[in-house]
């Protein structure tokens, strides 16, 4: 169906749903179909914690592989955000905050680091993205992306984990708060 629908053949339908099958946004059902996989509380505070540790080795290897180029840009990336904490352009954030998350896994040098992050920030942005509106603090979250991304821009290894675990601190707060929404 689908592939009639969007005009295109029947593998590239095929092979998008296995890939969003593998990062867990979908749930192949055999010979019944596709269902959107549910967003789950417990699971999404599962992942912070994987997400914590792994990010933390991003952040530090960032902060230490960094070329030039990549150093002027995390800084770029930090005024971005702090303009999208003052502005409150939720749109914006999620923009850079994409180019931020590219940033770090390109500037890490790690493809095995990359690799399990893309699972992550996949699930990571479509939790956000169900429940900011209810309960982030979206200015708070773009400061503390600000702050790790300058430190990634001075090449602070410790100064980059530590902003990392005030952020991570703060999605966690954030995912429990959606259960009071």
């Amino acid at each position: 169906m689908l592939s009639e629908r969007l005009g295109i053949g029947r593998t590239p339908i095929r092979e998008a749903l296995q890939r969003l099958a593998r990062e867990r946004l979908v749930t192949i059902l055999p010979r019944r179909g596709v269902v959107v996989s549910a967003i789950d509380v417990a699971a999404q505070l599962r992942l912070l914690e994987v997400r914590r540790e792994l990010e933390r080795l991003v952040a530090r290897g960032a902060a230490r592989r960094a070329t030039a180029a990549e150093r002027a840009r995390f800084a770029e990336l930090a005024r971005r955000f702090e303009k999208a904490a003052r502005t409150g352009d939720d749109k914006t954030f999620m923009r850079v905050d994409r180019e931020f998350n590219e940033l770090c896994l390109a500037a890490v040098r790690n493809e095995f680091a990359a690799g399990a992050m893309g699972l992550m920030n996949s699930l990571s942005r479509r939790f956000w993205f169900h429940h900011y509106k209810q309960a982030a603090d979206m200015p708070e979250t773009a400061k503390l992306h600000a702050d790790i991304a300058r430190a990634i821009a001075d090449g602070d290894e410790r100064g980059a984990a530590a902003a990392l675990d005030r952020l991570v601190d703060n999605i966690q707060a954030f995912t429990r708060a959606t259960v009071d929404v």
